[in-house]
């Protein structure tokens, strides 16, 4: 990192660690319509350090290029490469499949597979064309380290809805509090960086547009016209809101979503992109939905879950870290 950054970003300790941690600012941009994610491993015999500073180079894009980069990490990979102080306490990989029946038998079996990858990369812009043609240069760029093992391509579907017609991220907190949910604290390992949570979400077929309204709205939890949550005397234990709202100690765990529609009119579904600080609310979130408790959540009725892998989203000093010193 060149000294102006360095002074920029609140300056360096002894071992030349950044001292302030910044969360990485794509995660926030809003208003983006189209979207492109990159799944990667390390190709065989290529070294890690230098892969990682590929990863970073392309991270660091260029303001006029019209889009925004956000790159994650294989929790794994990241802890044996980054600075110890980067590295967020008991982040894992997504390395065993989430069942239904874990806990007490479910009616009827429900898988989300684990498909963890080595690193993440999520491109966002205001058209598609901008969008693929920046994930071209990405994907050029990182041709000697990395090779390219899953690509999807998502679309913001109306006012912040998924394709079953229904608001989603209703309970995001506002931009004021997002970064207190989405990083890591200051002062704590890994400050600055996130815990994502990626996976695609496949509808099955057209079932779910032949429910009526309210059929509808009993699975969500939620009104389909103006998203507010049903009363609890009529809300179904096994509605979405129900088994994804996680409460400890009579408090709500937040977490913040970014997801967005995918595919056409014979494939398609959601696209989820959760962030957060803290690994556990999200899993525990995917563990009630899979129904480990006996109680699966209604939608998982209606879609197949295809993908799954946990990032660590790391800081923009961490990240900055692994860039070649200026020539300057």
């Amino acid at each position: 990192m060149s000294d102006r950054l360095s002074d920029y970003y609140g300056g360096m300790t002894a071992n030349g660690t950044a001292t302030t941690r910044t969360i990485q600012p794509g995660i926030f941009a809003l208003g983006t319509t189209d979207h492109a994610y990159v799944e990667l491993d390390l190709k065989e015999g290529a070294d890690p350090q230098a892969a990682l500073a590929d990863l970073a180079q392309v991270a660091n894009v260029g303001t006029v290029s019209g889009c925004n980069v956000v790159v994650g990490v294989r929790p794994s990979l990241w802890a044996t490469v980054a600075d110890a102080a980067d590295v967020p306490v008991g982040v894992h990989d997504f390395d065993t499949d989430i069942t239904s029946g874990e806990g007490k038998p479910a009616e009827g079996d429900f898988s989300m597979p684990a498909t963890q990858h080595d690193a993440w990369i999520w491109v966002a812009g205001a058209s598609k064309t901008k969008v693929y043609d920046e994930a071209t240069k990405i994907r050029v760029a990182l041709m000697k380290s990395w090779t390219v093992s899953n690509m999807d391509m998502g679309w913001a579907y109306g006012a912040a809805k998924d394709l079953i017609g229904f608001e989603d991220g209703t309970e995001n907190p506002g931009l004021l509090e997002a970064p207190g949910v989405v990083g890591v604290a200051a002062g704590q390992p890994g400050a600055g960086s996130s815990v994502l949570l990626y996976q695609r979400w496949a509808q099955i077929g057209h079932s779910w547009y032949m429910q009526s309204r309210r059929d509808q709205e009993l699975s969500v939890g939620r009104t389909k016209a103006d998203s507010i949550e049903l009363d609890e005397d009529v809300m179904p234990e096994t509605s979405h809101v129900s088994r994804t709202v996680i409460e400890v100690d009579g408090e709500e765990l937040e977490m913040y979503r970014r997801n967005v529609a995918y595919g056409d009119l014979n494939t398609f579904g959601t696209l989820f992109v959760g962030f957060s600080f803290d690994q556990w609310r999200v899993e525990e979130m995917l563990r009630r939905m899979a129904g480990y408790d006996g109680l699966r959540d209604a939608l998982t009725r209606f879609f197949t879950v295809e993908t799954g892998a946990w990032y660590v989203v790391p800081s923009v000093e961490a990240l900055l870290a692994f860039l070649p010193e200026d020539d300057e």
